[in-house]
Parts: C-alpha cells; structure tokens; sequence
C-alpha cells in the first residue's frame, strides 16, 4: 500500500499517494493534528482507504454524480477494505471510536455520497442492531452485518412526517396471532430510505396498533408488498439512491422484529448515537471543499499573480480552516465522551448543529475562492456545495436540533405540541 504524501502546515494539500517525509494524513486541514489521537494501526488502515479512494473513485465521481447514479463498481472492493471492523484494530474487541469517525471524515472529504452509503450500513443499520435487537438476534446478525453479507438501511422518515417523526409515524403493525405463529402484517409508507435499492432488508419503524407504541422490523425488500420507487430529480447526493417505499399488507414474523424497540424513545437512543456521525461527515465535507479550494487557488493565476496571493482570497481561506478545526475538535471531543459511555441528546445535536452551521459556510467560501469554476464539477467544489444542503437537513435539521439543546439548557421543551 502506498503512504500518502503528507502536508507540512501551510502548503497546499495534494491528493496523490507516495513516499512520505512524515506520516500524517490531514496535513493542513488538520491544524491541530487530532490525527495523533489515532494510533499507527488505524492510521495504516485509514491510509488503505485514501489509497482506494484516490485512485478508484476520485475518477468516477464527477461522472456519476452527473448522472445522478451510484459507481456500484466501487460497492465490492470498498467492503473489501474490512473498514467497519477491520482485523488488525478489534483484536481486544471493537474498533475504537476515534477510528470509526476519522473513517467517516477520511470519505466524506472525498465525497458525501460515498459517506453517507457506507455510514448506512457502518451506521444507521448497524446502530439499529446493536440498539434495538436482543442479545440473541445480535448473535445472529451482527456479524453478516459487520461484513456486508446482510445489508440493511434504516427506514423512519415518511412522506408526511419528517422532523415531527415522534408524533406523527403513521406507518402501523397489526399482530396476527395463528397456529402458525406470530406475524405482523405492516401498512404505510417510507421516504428519503437511502440504499434501499440494493439492501437485504429494510429495518421499518411502524406504530402498534393495539398500544400506539412505535415498533421495530426487519423486512425483507422483496417481501410481498414491498414497492420502491426511486426519488429524481435532486440537486444534493445526486449519487445516492434514496427511495419512496410503499407497504401494503407486508407480513413479517415476530422474529424479524427488534425485540428492545418497544417505543420511540428506543428508537431516540438510536438517533442520539447516529448524528454524531453525521457531524464527522460534515467535517469531512468541509476539510474536502477548503482542500479543493486551496488547490485551486494555489494553482490559478489572476493579474499575473496566483489568487493564493490576495489578501481577501486568503482572509476566505483562513475561515475555511478555522472552521473545519472548530468542527474537528468538536467531533472528536463528542466521541471521546461517547467512548466512556456518555450518550446524551443535546451533545449530538449541538455537534450536528454546529458542524453544519460551519459547513454551510465553508462550502459557500470554497465556491467563491474559486469563482466562476466553483460551478462545474471539474474542480469538485461544486459537489461540496451541493451535496452540504442535505447534509444540513438529514439526521435532525436545524431548528429540531437547537430545540433539543434548548430544552437541555431551560429545562422548557419548546416543541411544538
């Protein structure tokens, strides 16, 4: 595996592989080398990432991002990476959590869409096993989830309800007992369900229609019943493939369902874990539009000077950085307090706030450095700067997010009721 070059504080951050004066990966986007939080092993394991992703899937992704269609040719030799769990890190148990988010960032500063499709799996539907199932059913699918060999996509938002999800699913589970066995027989609809397509099963959250408590299954996507249509026309993740499922009539066994989901504050644990990943996704975003930008500006020349030169360009340029290590300090701060078992609601949707906050500005800062190229995808700021709008919005948006940290603060829920 090649070592990726890495860069001395100040220079311009390049992508290609080779021999290294020292071993960081960030470079400069890293300011404040939370890198060295990490140790050898994971950064080789992270490196085995770069490695991939630069010389796979860097080439593919203005394309198909285009197209507004997922590289499924990079789906096999990414879950071949062993990323999730890889050997040389679980020796003594898990992969650590510094590991796992630096996984995360590693490919959103490369592309969101990549994150977001792996942190799926890595992520969503994996949190839903180890949240809602029983230690039997963990027995049982953890491992083909850790391998990919069950894939799986978390599916909670609907078509009516989004950020009012808690009080408004309306998606139901009737229980049907008979001499052959406990089913339930499921009704309703899902939307933005990304990965849909191309999972095994899709974990659904409906509500009980005998106690009007939310409920967790496994469905199988080729279930009688089972319809997915594919959303278009989006202007953010074009490459990731999220779908509108419709349920009718779909029956599922007694064990396929959660068994420790029995009401929506079950399925809160879960959201309370997931958005710090997509606060480390964010970051990610952000360390890839600014190195985007420094590239460019480095590279252009304007007035018979490189842009790199200006002083407004580099007064851009400094905020750029300033934010993507405010953003990296908090995530990594929020995951070594996740890392001693310390799970609160506010603390991840104050990182999910912030981080895209942040986000949002950077990218916008990156699409203006660079000027009129900003809008084409040749200099990759432009994925950046679309693809943030979703990221901003999924997981929590804004506005649900500061009410969260709100009622921490006061003591006063000011959700609407």
């Amino acid at each position: 595996m090649a070592t990726t070059t890495a860069v001395p504080a100040g220079a311009a951050p390049g992508r290609a592989s080779g021999p290294a004066e020292q071993t960081r990966l960030y470079g400069v986007c890293d300011y404040y080398d939370a890198e060295s939080l990490l140790t050898g092993d994971e950064r080789q394991v992270l490196g085995r990432l770069r490695d991939f992703l630069d010389r796979e899937a860097l080439p593919l992704l203005a394309e198909y991002w285009e197209r507004g269609e997922f590289p499924e040719q990079l789906a096999k030799p990414l879950i071949g990476l062993d990323l999730m769990e890889p050997a040389e890190l679980t020796a003594n148990g898990t992969a650590r959590g510094i590991y796992q988010g630096f996984r995360i960032f590693e490919l959103a500063r490369t592309d969101a869409s990549l994150a977001t499709w792996y942190t799926a799996q890595a992520g969503l539907f994996r949190t839903a096993i180890r949240v809602g199932a029983s230690a039997g059913q963990q027995a049982e699918w953890m491992p083909r989830v850790i391998d990919f060999s069950l894939k799986g996509v978390f599916s909670l938002t609907e078509p009516e309800s989004g950020s009012d999800i808690a009080g408004g699913l309306s998606t139901t589970a009737r229980r049907e007992v008979s001499r052959d066995g406990d089913t339930w027989i499921l009704d309703g609809a899902k939307r933005w369900i990304g990965g849909a397509a191309t999972a095994d099963v899709l974990a659904v959250f409906a509500r009980d229609v005998k106690d009007g408590q939310v409920k967790a299954f496994l469905v199988d996507r080729e279930a009688e019943g089972v319809a997915l249509e594919k959303i278009r026309g989006k202007t953010a993740l074009r490459m990731m493939q999220n779908a509108h499922i419709t349920l009718e009539g779909v029956r599922v066994p007694e064990s396929m369902r959660l068994h420790n989901v029995n009401s929506f504050r079950d399925v809160a644990a879960m959201l309370r874990a997931m958005r710090s990943d997509v606060a480390w996704i964010a970051t990610g975003i952000q360390a890839g539009a600014f190195e985007a930008a420094l590239r460019y500006v480095t590279g252009r020349k304007q007035f018979g000077r490189p842009l790199g030169s200006f002083q407004l360009v580099q007064e851009k340029l400094a905020r750029m950085l300033g934010n993507v290590t405010a953003s990296l300090s908090l995530v990594v701060r929020l995951t070594e307090q996740q890392a001693k078992g310390i799970y609160r609601d506010q603390d991840s949707a104050l990182a999910k706030m912030q981080t895209c906050l942040l986000m949002r500005e950077t990218v916008a800062l990156a699409r203006e450095v660079v000027g009129g190229n900003g809008i084409t995808l040749e200099t990759d700021v432009a994925r950046f700067h679309a693809d943030a709008e979703a990221v901003y919005s999924y997981e929590g948006t804004h506005d649900i997010n500061a009410l969260i940290i709100g009622r921490a603060l006061t003591g006063e829920s000011a959700f609407a009721r």
